[in-house]
């Protein structure tokens, strides 16, 4: 952790929801979430400790265009769907871009250190509802 932050329990409680849930929750979310264990947390404080977790690279932050920004704890490069129906946000397809890196690196010479892709469209769930 860098030292230019100071250790903070709240942040620590925030990091440890934000990786236990895959739900890539909104700041609001995790507020909700954190209150009860810390009555005097603010959603400032709430939206302050994820910019320095995203800051630190412990959690990266998205915004799909749907007015709500989300955060994610799985750093890893992936990728992710935002169902345009129920508005759900979820994890997809790691490996199946994973060759796009080193062939745009290739092709014009940059050098890519990470990436995120958001497909936009309607879940198996909404999908199954629109069908039926």
């Amino acid at each position: 952790m860098s030292n230019e932050f100071k250790h903070s329990k709240q942040r620590d409680a925030l990091l440890t929801l934000l990786k236990s849930v895959t739900c890539h929750p909104s700041a609001e979310w995790l507020y909700n979430e954190l209150k009860h264990d810390f009555p005097k947390l603010s959603l400032a404080t709430v939206y302050r400790n994820l910019s320095v977790l995203c800051a630190q690279g412990e959690a990266i932050r998205l915004d799909v265009g749907d007015g709500t920004v989300r955060y994610d704890a799985h750093i890893k490069d992936h990728n992710h769907f935002f169902c345009k129906v129920c508005k759900s946000l979820s994890d997809i397809g790691e490996s199946e871009t994973g060759g796009i890196d080193a062939m745009l690196a290739e092709r014009y010479g940059v050098s890519i250190d990470s990436h995120s892709f958001v497909f936009y469209g309607s879940c198996r769930e909404c999908n199954k509802k629109l069908n039926s």
